[in-house]
């Protein structure tokens, strides 16, 4: 009997090690270009609290749906740890909403970022800034 349990002990041993773990990331920037210049300057501000969608495919064909909010930096961070043959192989991030009170419109160019995810385990993909404009230009932009 104890011999067995020896036995049945290694066997899941040898299962655990086996399986390699593999940990992604994802950031990205959100911004408001307040005079809707399509340059960013010291005029313009992060937009805290902007929902991000971020799809990925995995090479198992699975596909993973995330929604990430921007912190008070503008910031958005996506991360998961899945078993290396479940990685992520594409994803696509697209900004969903900006919840600033005049930065609401997406700006050209803002509609999305599609990508091949091929980074190793532990290292991080950073997708271009995203930009809202206000509905209407500050005088001071004029």
């Amino acid at each position: 009997m104890e011999k067995q349990k020896t036995v049945m002990g290694l066997i899941l041993l040898l299962f655990v090690v086996g399986v390699s773990a593999w940990t992604g990331e994802i950031h990205g920037r959100v911004v408001c270009d307040v005079c809707g210049d399509s340059s960013l300057g010291p005029e313009d501000h992060v937009v805290e609290g902007a929902e991000v969608a971020v799809l990925c495919i995995t090479r198992s064909g699975e596909v993973l749906n995330y929604q990430a909010f921007t912190d008070a930096k503008g910031i958005y961070t996506v991360a998961e740890t899945m078993p290396e043959s479940d990685r992520w192989d594409a994803c696509l991030a697209r900004p969903i909403s900006s919840f600033h009170e005049q930065c609401t419109q997406l700006g050209e160019g803002s509609l999305g970022v599609k990508f091949s995810y091929n980074h190793p385990s532990g290292y991080s993909h950073n997708v271009r800034t995203f930009v809202y404009r206000p509905t209407s230009v500050p005088t001071y932009c004029i």
